[in-house]
């Protein structure tokens, strides 16, 4: 994966205001939409202005009603409420017919320095360790370039490749053009890859599409390299759900949770 690809940003913004997305927020369901995990970041970023930056979002709840077009997308947040301690907000995402694509919601805590306080030592895949690998989807329903081409990607040494619970490092373009992302902005399109990290069959035989995704975050994160644990629960009803450990360098700093649609191949 080459720098120059990683630098260029998911979405830039035009004069209206409108995210317009760029050949990294393409998915691999098709040409004309983007990821979701991008877009999480967007909606994380107007969380994050409304709140302001004095609590730190610790949970993102998003409901992903319709593709999202990369031909552009506005977003909107509203505080829903705000104490000393908290503040939530709605989060809306519609499309350039204003049909509504996404709705979403947060929490966000107030940050203090209570000293050391008990933890526990949860085994973390080390970053020193990591060689390459390819991006864990390898089969796309298009021939673009999109979020898997501009996605440095490494795995633990000797750590599963193929299907099945695996452990992926992921370090990831910049969310908007001309703009750096805040920590949490930039650890949610790893946070949204758990069910392509952890598939349990190609999608020749089987498609995996989450309807949804909710991040919990205790931490936020300190390095470019982020990793995500992974596994996949997929039934005979055509129901799954994904479950993943969200890494920095430094160790654990949340959770995601997806629930899936399968869908065989016509």
């Amino acid at each position: 994966m080459t720098l120059d690809r990683l630098g260029q940003a998911y979405f830039h913004q035009n004069a209206q205001g409108v995210f317009v997305g760029n050949d990294p927020a393409r998915g691999p369901w098709s040409a004309d939409h983007c990821h979701a995990g991008p877009v999480s970041g967007l909606i994380v970023r107007a969380a994050e202005t409304e709140v302001g930056p004095e609590k730190m979002l610790t949970r993102l709840t998003v409901d992903l009603l319709r593709p999202l077009p990369l031909a552009g997308l506005r977003v909107a947040a509203e505080t829903t409420r705000h104490t000393r301690t908290l503040a939530t907000t709605r989060v809306t995402v519609h499309d350039l017919d204003d049909t509504l694509c996404a709705t979403a919601s947060t929490m966000h805590l107030v940050r203090r320095n209570i000293g050391d306080v008990p933890n526990i030592d949860l085994p973390t895949p080390r970053v020193e360790d990591m060689v390459d690998g390819p991006f864990p989807i390898g089969e796309m329903r298009h021939d673009l370039l999109g979020f898997a081409h501009h996605s440095q990607i490494g795995y633990p040494v000797g750590g599963n490749q193929g299907a099945g619970p695996k452990t992926v490092w992921m370090r990831t373009p910049p969310l908007l053009e001309g703009e750096d992302p805040s920590p949490i902005q930039a650890l949610c399109p790893l946070a949204d890859c758990g069910n392509g990290i952890s598939w349990n069959a190609p999608t020749t035989e089987m498609g995996f599409m989450n309807t949804d995704l909710t991040v919990q975050i205790h931490r936020e994160p300190v390095s470019d390299w982020l990793a995500s644990d992974s596994i996949s629960h997929w039934q005979p009803s055509g129901i799954g759900m994904s479950q993943s450990v969200l890494f920095d360098t430094q160790g654990p700093v949340g959770t995601a949770l997806q629930t899936l649609v399968l869908f065989p191949p016509e």
